[in-house]
């Protein structure tokens, strides 16, 4: 019996982690302010801003610009799908917030032009 025990001390540590982990990022969402619901229509905002820079990105013509003005005009295309996610992300509108979400799809924008084309060569 003495190898039975640190095997279910390992099976409860397994276990117990995930549930750990869960409980520790909703109780982080809930000091900062965010129901379950807010966080989940921010999830959904970044993957709709992510999918419009994705596939803007690969519809973009490459012919005679650099990969920073593709950048530009993919972030532009998706600054609807920024708008939305700045609102529901920073509620109290604070411009550093805002500012970085911008950049965020700026840096986005250049990496999904970057990938799109790499799979075109």
């Amino acid at each position: 019996m003495p190898s039975f025990r640190p095997k279910a001390c390992l099976l409860l540590a397994l276990c117990a982690a995930p549930l750990l982990a869960a409980c520790e990022e909703a109780s982080y969402f809930k000091m900062a302010g965010y129901s379950t619901r807010g966080q989940l229509a921010i999830d959904h905002a970044f993957a709709e801003r992510n999918d419009c820079l994705h596939r803007n990105a690969v519809a973009q013509d490459t012919s005679g610009s650099t990969r920073n003005q593709i950048a530009q005009a993919v972030a532009f295309a998706c600054q609807t799908q920024t708008d939305h996610l700045i609102a529901v992300s920073n509620p109290s509108g604070d411009p550093r917030i805002a500012a970085a979400i911008r950049k965020d799809s700026d840096f986005r924008a250049l990496g999904y032009v970057m990938k799109a084309e790499t799979a075109s060569r």
